[in-house]
């Protein structure tokens, strides 16, 4: 098991930054490198947001998101990926969506940029949800999407790991949950425990589905992350990730098909690669209730 406290949570008084929101951290980047086609389109045509402003927009959301906590993806800008949509099962996931007899969760939602994608393609916005451990992020997405009078979507604060959290009124009710950038935030025990607590969330139908993404390694294992509340993360590889999921069936009395494929970080560059361990890259998944 790999316990290795290399890359970017090797960095002196980082948690001392963190708590003040110090932008000297590996993980916050001054500039925007590369906005991407889909989220510039959602910004220009779902958010009426001007061409030439969309970019100072999004920093100024950016360095206030950053104030309320600074993870990765908001330094880093990657929560203008809209990685739902480059699932292989988007397309399917979305028809499901249009019909309006299924509802949709994304968890860990952050600003709710994955919601708005869903909601700009053509889902009913009235069946879906986006929760977040911190409601202010729900505030941000309205301002940084401009859309606080026109969505109808529902937004819930709630710790998942809490059984009786707000998230319980929704049990045995979605369809579909999104996880993107989420469950690599726990250990390998408080990751089974968060997959236990999603499959209570679906309905008990064939095809109930997971899907998201997460960061993985090679060699599948625990490593120390400084942004992470215990500082343990475990990051899986695709056969680490399979074999949880026969672990939750075993434990909840389900079984899932788990679709999946890992891709090394190799497009980095040299400044990007220093801060990260060997082996490091994104772990794609699709979990289908059989």
């Amino acid at each position: 098991m790999a316990t290795t406290p290399q890359g970017r949570t090797n960095i002196p008084d980082a948690e001392a930054k963190i708590d003040l929101r110090d932008k000297d951290l590996p993980w916050y980047y001054p500039e925007l490198k590369k906005l991407g086609p889909s989220a510039r389109e959602l910004l220009e045509n779902y958010s009426r947001i001007p061409p030439a402003e969309v970019e100072d927009h999004i920093y100024k959301m950016r360095d206030e998101a950053w104030e309320v906590f600074p993870y990765p993806c908001i330094g880093e800008f990657r929560f203008l990926d809209l990685a739902i949509s480059l699932s292989p099962d988007y397309p399917a996931v979305l028809q499901r969506l249009k019909s309006g007899k299924e509802n949709f969760l994304d968890l860990g939602c952050c600003v709710g940029q994955e919601l708005r994608k869903v909601a700009h393609d053509g889902a009913i916005q009235e069946n879906l949800y986006g929760s977040d451990l911190r409601a202010e992020f729900f505030e941000m997405g309205y301002r940084l999407f401009l859309d606080r009078d026109t969505l109808k979507s529902k937004f819930i604060e709630a710790d998942i790991t809490d059984a009786n959290s707000a998230l319980s009124g929704l049990d045995g009710k979605i369809d579909i949950i999104y996880a993107g950038s989420f469950l690599h935030l726990f250990n390998y025990e408080g990751q089974v425990e968060v997959c236990k607590r999603l499959v209570k969330l679906l309905r008990e139908k064939k095809d109930s589905l997971i899907l998201g993404r997460q960061v993985g390694n090679t060699d599948a294992g625990e490593y120390v992350q400084t942004t992470n509340e215990s500082g343990i993360m475990y990051r899986h590889n695709a056969e680490s990730f399979k074999k949880m999921w026969d672990e939750v069936g075993e434990e909840t009395g389900t079984k899932w098909r788990v679709d999946y494929d890992f891709v090394l970080f190799e497009s980095l560059s040299k400044e990007e690669t220093d801060k990260v361990e060997p082996g490091v890259g994104m772990l794609r998944f699709s979990v289908f209730r059989e």
